[in-house]
């Protein structure tokens, strides 16, 4: 017998797009309507309250968010809080309609509240909470202020916690999780991050940013906030030579500081800020580029790090949340300081003057991918662990 799911989601696609909601869309898109028909509460972005994606039902509720070109939006704390009461009254309408057999929280905090109060209300349905969170708890309890005793009563009453990382899963137990904690990371769709671009493909990428062939091309992906210190790569820059450049993807409530900083250390020339990418087109840019970086100062997992590894170019990193589940220094990548400007230049400084050193850490990080982090295993791992499993 099938079984029927809810999902509470903040965003979903083809609108609101990060790495929790590619492995949601992954995960379901090979899991056969004929075992589990997915259902899923959204916020209202788009022209359409309801439509099919993959293989979910995407019901959109709450205040409408404008989507203008390629843009996302940043999602006030207000809208969330309207999130939160529309996806639990559509939640209650559409169990009483189909009767969950369990419903699945995309990350605590917004999600969570939504998935808590639907959980108080149905104490008998079982209750699945995915950890992607890349927030300390210290910043986490900051930012929810008085709602933090609600948010720890989401780790409470859930049945079953998935988390992305062994980071993650201590993160749960030192919050309040009792239930039973399974670690099952995020994937990445190998062939498609390692497929090589065509020549003409990256020559035109890399006209059209401002690049010259004999560049060097350092990259980060991430959104543009304080915990992924992307002003401390701006920063190594003084340290490198003038050749060596700065490609930023992405987008954030830091991009005006950061441009800033950029421009009072006169380094225009030397970075560019390509704002928003679609997923789609990333593996283009990484492959034109020659180093990954994102030195992190918290990370719930990071599966940035991971499409680097597919892509084939050599990745530096701090040692801190889940990063350190799948980067190994000097075997699947390099380690540096937090903090550490200058740090990070010399470790640009070690892959770029040492190719034996390079090449064994991209083959190992590369074969890592294939081995560990392929959808169709995680999708394995997801309905035999996680789905086959979770009960009251």
């Amino acid at each position: 017998m099938k079984k029927r799911v809810l999902i509470f989601s903040l965003s979903y696609f083809p609108y609101l797009v990060g790495g929790a909601e590619i492995a949601v869309k992954e995960i379901t898109d090979r899991v056969s309507d004929n075992d589990i028909v997915f259902d899923m509460v959204t916020l209202y972005a788009g022209s359409s309250r309801y439509e099919r994606i993959g293989n979910v039902n995407v019901y959109r509720v709450g205040p409408h968010i404008d989507i203008v070109g390629n843009s996302v939006p940043r999602i006030s704390y207000f809208i969330k809080f309207q999130y939160v009461a529309f996806a639990f009254f559509k939640s209650l309408i559409l169990h009483h309609k189909n009767k969950y057999n369990f419903i699945w929280s995309i990350m605590a905090s917004f999600n969570g509240f939504s998935a808590l109060f639907f959980k108080i209300i149905n104490p008998k349905v079982p209750f699945l909470l995915t950890l992607q969170e890349g927030d300390s708890i210290e910043h986490i309890k900051k930012a929810l202020g008085i709602m933090h005793p609600l948010y720890l009563k989401i780790f409470s009453k859930a049945n079953m916690i998935q988390a992305i990382s062994y980071y993650l899963a201590d993160f749960a137990r030192k919050l309040g999780a009792k239930c039973q904690i399974s670690i099952v990371p995020n994937g990445v769709n190998y062939n498609f991050f390692n497929e090589r671009p065509t020549a003409g493909q990256m020559k035109a990428l890399t006209h059209e940013l401002g690049f010259n062939p004999f560049d060097t091309i350092l990259i980060t992906t991430s959104r543009l906030v304080a915990k992924n210190a992307i002003g401390d790569i701006i920063d190594s820059l003084i340290y490198l030579r003038e050749d060596i450049k700065l490609l930023i993807i992405g987008t954030g409530p830091q991009e005006k500081l950061l441009k800033d900083k950029t421009a009072l250390l006169k380094l225009e020339n030397r970075v560019t800020f390509a704002g928003f990418v679609p997923n789609k087109e990333i593996p283009l840019y990484l492959h034109i580029s020659n180093i990954f970086i994102r030195p992190s100062i918290s990370e719930g997992f990071g599966i940035s790090f991971v499409e680097a590894f597919a892509s084939s170019i050599p990745v530096i990193a701090t040692p801190v949340g889940g990063i350190v589940d799948f980067l190994k220094d000097r075997e699947t990548g390099l380690f540096t300081r937090v903090n550490d400007p200058k740090d990070i230049a010399d470790k640009v400084e070690e892959l770029l003057n040492n190719e034996e050193l390079r090449e064994e850490i991209m083959k190992s990080a590369r074969e890592m991918v294939k081995e560990r982090y392929n959808w169709d295993i995680i999708t394995d791992k997801m309905k035999n662990e996680i789905f086959a499993s979770i009960r009251i």
